[in-house]
């Protein structure tokens, strides 16, 4: 599974590099997949996936010999386990992810130690920083361990955390907010997020900063002319939070209005296991609506594919359905010159207001999200204006070397704050 917080985040090692600093990138979990070249490469993968679940379902197993555990650490296990992450929900891992928040006090204190003395044989870090909420278990014991300050940046963890059931979401929640109290710095990547996140674990403005998200601009450009036909698109993962069945819905209420006989969809992220069922109902609703021939899905795609993929959109939306903490295909949509049409909540009136780069409108509403559509694809002239001010801003404040120079001044001021 293709995941955006992992492309941001390996892309900020890649430009601290190139800036002269001297990141180290630690996988967790499981095998990083990217569409550029893995940071993270040859360093150990530390709480790897399998060990992680069978120390909380077998008690036992949290003392097995050192030769187990490192044989079901294996990557061709790891690989396995990989192809299966995508159906992991929310409601089926909530006393797991209560371990983790607990730290050195939960069910996988061993994987914590040997992170720490695998981290002890480095040259000692100025600032350790954890790339979301849900590992602010670690603070504490890196701090004490390694004689550092440790920074955490948000990336939307609430709508994971807010679909767990009762009683173990209020027990999450309440964790997070004491364990958070060992982050000297937490960074968000939008007003928005970090006013949200403030409020829900009681962080005090100064330890709260805002550095918006940015990527690589390699390879993007826009097109050239303008595309013909005019393709709508959609690129995020293919399920109901990111509103893809709001898209197809929108896309087939434009084509039966008939001022744009020619429309195509075009849809393009990562589908994972879990997501076969819904993408197949939706295939059927465009076949009964007789528009199956007129749209195209295109999942997981390599980078070169995804540049390749946005060049040949006339607009761009995800009208995700959650509080969405920032939306990294909003800038890269843009950053291909493609105006967007994203709905009025969460970071999206952010982005729209910092890029000048699309129009905005009403929330979980299909009527509304059709006719926005339908009115920049009518206007090419507006449609262009829009989608190159939004280029324009990427260039300026939404690069990765921004992101990267942003980043770096927060964990000089974490480092200078503490002494």
């Amino acid at each position: 599974m293709y995941c955006g917080n992992c492309f941001r985040d390996n892309a900020l090692v890649a430009e601290l590099r190139r800036q002269g600093h001297a990141p180290l990138l630690v996988p967790l979990y499981l095998p990083m997949t990217l569409d550029e070249e893995n940071q993270g490469a040859g360093t150990p993968i530390f709480f790897n996936g399998i060990n992680v679940y069978l120390e909380q379902v077998f008690p036992a197993y949290r003392k097995a010999p050192q030769w187990l555990h490192n044989l079901l650490a294996s990557p061709v296990l790891l690989k396995l386990a990989a192809g299966r992450a995508a159906k992991t929900r929310a409601a089926e891992v909530g006393e797991l992810t209560l371990s983790m928040l607990r730290g050195e006090e939960g069910n996988q204190e061993r994987e914590l130690e040997q992170l720490i003395a695998w981290l002890r044989t480095q040259p000692k870090p100025d600032v350790v920083c954890l790339s979301n909420a849900m590992l602010v278990g670690m603070a504490r014991r890196l701090k004490r361990e390694l004689g550092t300050r440790v920074v955490c940046t948000l990336q939307g963890e609430d709508a994971f955390l807010d679909a767990m059931p009762e009683p173990v979401r209020g027990e999450v929640w309440r964790t997070l907010a004491e364990r958070g109290k060992d982050v000297d710095l937490f960074i968000a990547p939008s007003r928005y997020f970090g006013e949200l996140m403030a409020k829900r674990l009681g962080l005090a403005a100064e330890r709260l900063r805002v550095v918006p998200n940015g990527i690589s601009l390699e390879g993007y450009h826009a097109a050239g002319a303008a595309v013909e036909p005019p393709a709508l698109g959609f690129f995020a993962r293919m399920c109901p939070e990111k509103g893809l069945d709001t898209v197809v819905e929108a896309f087939i209420e434009i084509r039966r209005r008939g001022r744009v006989p020619r429309l195509q969809l075009r849809i393009g992220g990562a589908c994972g296991p879990g997501d076969v069922v819904f993408v197949n109902g939706l295939k059927q609703r465009l076949a009964a609506a007789g528009l199956a021939g007129d749209v195209e899905f295109h999942p997981n795609l390599s980078r070169a594919e995804k540049l390749a993929f946005l060049r040949s959109l006339t607009v761009f939306s995800v009208p995700a359905l959650y509080g969405e903490a920032f939306g990294l295909y909003v800038i890269e949509a843009l950053a291909s010159g493609v105006p967007v049409v994203q709905p009025r909540v969460a970071s999206f009136p952010e982005l729209i207001a910092a890029t000048g780069g699309g129009v905005l409108c009403e929330p979980r509403n299909v009527g509304a999200l059709a006719e926005a559509i339908e009115a920049l694809v009518l206007d090419q002239a507006r449609a262009r204006a829009l989608g190159e001010a939004g280029r324009r801003a990427v260039e300026k404040g939404f690069s990765v070397r921004a992101m990267a120079e942003g980043m770096a001044g927060a964990f000089a001021g974490a480092i200078r704050n503490h002494g």
